[in-house]
């Protein structure tokens, strides 16, 4: 341990130095002295400031004041902190104060798409669809909970025994899900689902051959003459990066309604209405769900209806919609396959109208949808969209599909990378017809290019 010096520099670290820092942190960092040490440097500090009246000055300027206060509060202290200690320990404090501690590191690397914390011992993070161990933690379980709470009643959220669960969002757009004891059996879980602040372009997605460009030419000409199209795909699978950049062919003439749990999408279109879902309050009342956002859209006057992900009676209305004048919509579902994805829609409008015979949820099925366009995350942790298939119709009592193009898997590469073969299968699609009607052409060998990838 070096000697207590005076700290050379007071300039705050960006992520990346900071991030260096905790992959290499130094030793006396998880020691339980210095958890104890920045925990009450906190207190001080909070005894010192007075939060409320720095929240009327520019945020920049309030940190470095207060940054000074913590440096004369760490230089007080008797303890044995070299330079490079001393200025770990200030941003952990300010993190602490104005962020949300030990994961305000993680939050600002762009990287990063899911933080997991497994109580406050152990904090995976996900990097290009891989989960690596990071060496952030917090003190306690009382501290994650400050987190936790911390995040939640900004959204107007709590958490507590009676409410043990619960879904929020971060200023950024970022979804968070916590779970505490007596749910959670070994401490508070957490988990965050990073808010892209980059959105992925049709090209980007082409670029890191999630796509074909043929594939991709389909998609626009599907969304521009206004068919039907359901994103499928496990979590994870990449669905509401595709439906983003699916929204980018919408002409900016067109009034589009979103209606989402949790709002994700990044629509650029001037003219755009955002609806997002409602959670009981404290005496489980209020709560406004998505079936009755779709139904309330519906006097809106919208051109399209985009709704962030179907999972329950609002399917039925979702049907409905497309199937009286609301075409070309788009929305998102959990399956694995175009199949399933049908059998879980059948499952969901079943939910809601109960009496409805099977072959009329499958006329509905039928009529309403054009596309099922399928995410795959890979083992590599690439997402790829593994088929494109078409809903010809019916026949007899089965609602008939066939793909457009698909992903073969021909093996992994010494570095585990998944490669196959993204091939269009040779069928021209029925709805060719429409993309024609509405004066778009595609090229003719487009249905039967094949691409490595």
């Amino acid at each position: 341990m070096l000697p207590n010096t005076d700290l050379k520099s007071t300039q705050p670290l960006n992520w990346e130095q900071r991030l260096l820092k905790n992959a290499g942190r130094p030793k006396s960092a998880l020691r339980p002295e210095y958890q104890e040490l920045k925990f009450t440097l906190h207190r001080k500090l909070l005894d010192k400031i007075n939060l409320e009246a720095l929240a009327m000055i520019d945020n920049q300027r309030v940190r470095g004041e207060v940054r000074q206060a913590l440096m004369s509060l760490i230089n007080e202290e008797q303890t044995l902190l070299s330079s490079i200690e001393k200025q770990q320990i200030a941003e952990e404090v300010l993190d602490e104060v104005f962020g949300l501690g030990p994961l305000e590191p993680l939050l600002q690397d762009p990287t990063i798409s899911d933080i997991l914390v497994n109580t406050h011992k152990q904090v995976y993070v996900e990097r290009k669809g891989l989960l690596e161990l990071t060496s952030v933690a917090f003190r306690d379980d009382p501290h994650l909970l400050r987190i936790i709470d911390k995040i939640v009643s900004q959204v107007g959220r709590r958490v507590d025994e009676s409410t043990p669960m619960v879904d929020a969002r971060l200023s950024d757009g970022s979804r968070v899900n916590a779970i505490i004891p007596p749910l959670a059996v070994d401490g508070p879980l957490l988990s965050i689902r990073r808010f892209g602040t980059d959105k992925l372009m049709p090209p980007d997605l082409v670029d890191k051959r999630a796509v074909t460009q043929g594939m991709m030419d389909l998609l626009e000409a599907s969304v521009k003459s206004r068919l039907n199209l359901v994103v499928a795909g496990g979590t994870g699978a990449g669905k509401t990066t595709l439906l983003n950049a699916l929204s980018f062919f919408i002409s900016p003439k067109e009034r589009i309604v979103t209606i989402e749990d949790a709002a994700e999408l990044q629509l650029k279109q001037p003219h755009v209405a955002r609806l997002e879902t409602r959670p009981p309050n404290l005496e489980g009342h209020g709560a406004v769900r998505q079936r009755e956002l779709l139904i309330n859209s519906l006097r809106m006057r919208p051109d399209r209806i985009i709704v962030g992900e179907v999972r329950g009676e609002e399917a039925t209305d979702m049907l409905q919609a497309m199937n009286t004048g609301h075409d070309g919509s788009l929305t998102t579902i959990h399956a694995n396959s175009p199949r399933d994805a049908v059998s879980r829609l059948e499952v969901m409008v079943s939910l809601a109208n109960s009496n409805m015979p099977l072959i009329s949820i499958r006329q509905q099925i039928a009529s309403a949808i054009h596309l099922f366009v399928q995410c795959s995350r890979m083992s590599d942790g690439s997402r790829r969209v593994t088929s494109i298939t078409e809903v010809t119709g019916m026949e007899g009592d089965v609602v008939t599909l066939q793909d457009i193009f698909v992903f073969e898997k021909r093996g992994l590469t010494p570095e585990g990378r998944v490669v196959g073969r993204l091939a269009a299968t040779g069928i021209r699609p029925k709805f060719y017809e429409k993309i024609l009607s509405a004066g778009l052409r595609l090229r003719p060998d487009l249905f039967d290019e094949s691409v490595e990838v």
